[in-house]
């Protein structure tokens, strides 16, 4: 739990202090505050090097030949995947991190997780998302250093230092940081095989 707040507090960092060149176009034209998102986006093929039927586990290997072991428990139809089958991964992870005059709110964390599988007439395949939402209140600001101390969920306050200083005259004491992280992990087959 710790080491997901220290990483989270990173992010929150990220929407104070990355440089405005780097994510082009995310900057709120309608909002004072400082506020900026980040998607990346990633397709790889991969080769079905194992199956497992009786354990629901397929093993992947991909194109740089590292291989993954993936659970597929809930998947209908999974005895239409044979060794050598294409499997399409797509991977997508996106940050958001605004800044709002505060309240009252208090740090907080949540998480929620959603998953889906292919229906039994679909070729196989399934989604999964995962959603983390972490509070935090801005707790000092030093212009001259550059730096800005944040209150996270459960009490600590972490220092950073701001890349971009502009974004710090746009935040004051007390505001609420809200950090948005999403990751979601979508696999299925490439071609239905041949029956």
């Amino acid at each position: 739990m710790k080491s997901r707040i220290a990483i989270l507090a990173a992010a929150l960092a990220l929407g104070l202090s990355l440089p405005a060149l780097l994510l082009a176009g995310s900057e709120t034209a309608k909002s004072e505050k400082p506020s900026i998102s980040a998607t990346q986006k990633m397709q790889v093929v991969t080769v079905v090097e194992a199956i497992d039927y009786e354990a629901k586990t397929v093993t992947l290997k991909g194109p740089q030949g590292n291989t993954q072991t993936i659970t597929a428990k809930n998947t209908p139809n999974l005895e239409e995947v044979q060794v050598g089958d294409q499997v399409n991964v797509e991977y997508l992870q996106n940050v958001t991190i605004e800044v709002f005059a505060n309240d009252g709110a208090e740090p907080s964390e949540g998480v929620m997780t959603a998953k889906a599988v292919n229906a039994p007439d679909q070729a196989p395949g399934g989604v999964e998302m995962t959603t983390r939402v972490v509070t935090a209140t801005v707790a000092e600001i030093n212009l001259e250093a550059n730096t800005f101390k944040l209150n996270l969920p459960g009490g600590e306050i972490r220092e950073f230092t701001a890349v971009n200083p502009e974004n710090l005259k746009k935040a004051a004491v007390g505001d609420l940081v809200v950090a948005t992280y999403t990751e979601a992990v979508a696999i299925y087959l490439a071609e239905v095989p041949n029956e």
